[in-house]
């Protein structure tokens, strides 16, 4: 719950959020005259403002307030820019706004957000108060959603839902679309997120694949994509943490790729807390490996270029788990952020690579 004064009377609502994000303690009403430096000084205090005036100058105020906010310095290092970020998410998140039933927002010009926070919090729909910022992400997935994600080695788009990360990076769904297969008749995919792997494997003729994912949302995305692809003979989704039951030819497993603590669920897409699901995935692989068959371990290096894990701790993590390297497949990043010299982890990313790592017992 969240608590307020209001007009000289004590109020309460449901906190909505669908980040984990934990109530403000102490909240006051805003509108239209609220100056950004004024909210920004306040939620920097800690201080939420519930907003009560048009959502379009919600919108506004609270790019404003994102000015305000001091970026890490170029070359400062991946704490300092955690830092920032972490302390940029924490200030905007101060602004608020409240929800009718039926996820409606009382707010002039307010959209129509019903059908993306049914999708993001369900169907349940009691009065509540949530950030604008986390709403504007549900807007955002919600059309992402809609419009789904062109993958080339598909032919075809797949749609992520609110919190499972999009494969906008298309570099690593190549590789596996490329690598020689050990083997055609069964595949294991495992932390599947939107299915776009299991789904590539399926469509170069692996006949039966079964893709694992622990987090609900991304199992109903999942199955939601290969049901859409025509793909649902050959492709089982299940519920697991990491691998399901049994032996395959093929593995693969493409983990969240720095050794970090997520801040929301669309984090835990790229940061995993000491490096869990790598070690778990390396350290059960082999108990999951046919005889002659291989895992593919897809991961960038940004991490090691951070400092945040070496290329040894990774070969001894191969070592210690009983495996060895058959062969690798590399490949440079095709997105702009590399050649934005003002961000903060410019020198890391410039030289990030995307491996596959054919490992065999």
């Amino acid at each position: 719950m969240i608590f307020w004064s209001e007009a000289g009377r004590e109020r309460s609502a449901a906190w909505r959020t669908a980040l984990g994000a934990p109530p403000p303690a102490r909240v006051v009403v805003a509108d239209d005259r609220m100056k950004a430096d004024t909210a920004y000084r306040l939620a920097c205090e800690g201080t939420a403002l519930l907003w009560r005036g048009d959502f379009h100058n919600a919108r506004q105020l609270l790019r404003a307030m994102g000015r305000r906010c001091k970026p890490a310095p170029p070359g400062s290092g991946f704490h300092r820019y955690r830092q920032a970020r972490s302390q940029r998410a924490r200030t905007l998140g101060m602004l608020l706004i409240p929800y009718d039933a039926g996820h409606v927002v009382p707010l002039r010009r307010a959209p129509d957000v019903r059908e993306a926070c049914a999708e993001a919090y369900g169907s349940d729909a009691p009065p509540a108060v949530g950030q604008l910022r986390e709403l504007l992400g549900v807007i955002g997935a919600h059309e992402w959603r809609k419009k789904g994600v062109y993958i080339p080695a598909l032919g075809a788009r797949v749609h992520p839902h609110h919190g499972v990360f999009s494969p906008i990076r298309g570099e690593y769904v190549d590789l596996v679309a490329e690598a020689p297969l050990p083997g055609d008749r069964l595949a294991f995919d495992v932390g599947t997120g939107t299915g776009v792997l299991a789904a590539v494997l399926a469509g170069r003729g692996v006949r039966h694949v079964v893709a694992t994912d622990l987090d609900e949302r991304a199992v109903a995305c999942a199955s939601a994509n290969i049901a859409g692809l025509g793909l649902s003979e050959r492709v089982e989704v299940v519920r697991a943490d990491l691998f399901p039951p049994g032996r395959a030819p093929l593995v693969v497993c493409n983990p969240p790729w720095l050794p970090a603590t997520p801040v929301s669920p669309l984090d835990q897409a790229v940061y995993d807390p000491g490096g869990r699901m790598l070690r778990g995935f390396l350290d059960g692989l082999a108990g999951h490996l046919e005889p002659e068959g291989e895992g593919w371990l897809v991961l960038s290096d940004l991490a090691e270029h951070l400092g945040l894990r070496t290329r040894a701790d990774l070969l001894a993590g191969f070592e210690q788990a009983g495996l060895r390297v058959a062969g690798r497949l590399d490949v440079a990043p095709r997105h702009d952020r590399p050649k934005d010299a003002d961000d903060p982890l410019h020198a890391a990313r410039a030289a990030e690579v995307t491996s596959l790592w054919r490992l065999t017992r």
